[in-house]
């Protein structure tokens, strides 16, 4: 009985920790995604983005549609977009260019190569 108590009394300050971590007025009952799942509960409004699970199942389901969590670009920024492949690479800074940006950068400037715009370092 004792023990069961102490537990309870564990239980409660650690929730009123976790509540007094925020503000005030910035707890709320919500969901948050956690790994591949929504996870719903009590705690920051900044935890807890999603008011409900519908909005958090939304968001992760868009999450898993954007083609840049796979990370095909090899270099550089991956952003979405709505024509085939459903991606581009930014690839300007990194020394490379190419789809992925997979090429080095030619370095040899006197055979009169053209670089392609990644390549060249203003």
């Amino acid at each position: 009985m004792h023990l069961r108590l102490h537990l309870i009394l564990v239980l409660v300050v650690c929730l009123q920790w976790e509540t007094q971590a925020c503000e005030p007025n910035q707890t709320q009952n919500g969901c948050k995604i956690y790994g591949t799942s929504c996870t719903c509960g009590y705690g920051c409004k900044t935890e807890y983005i999603y008011k409900t699970r519908r909005a958090c199942l939304n968001a992760l389901r868009e999450r898993s549609s954007n083609v840049c969590v796979r990370m095909p670009c090899l270099r550089g920024i991956c952003i979405q977009t709505t024509q085939d492949p459903g991606f581009t690479c930014k690839c300007e800074g990194t020394g490379f260019y190419g789809q992925r940006c997979e090429k080095a950068c030619p370095t040899d400037q006197s055979r009169g190569l053209v670089f392609p715009h990644e390549c060249i370092v203003i």
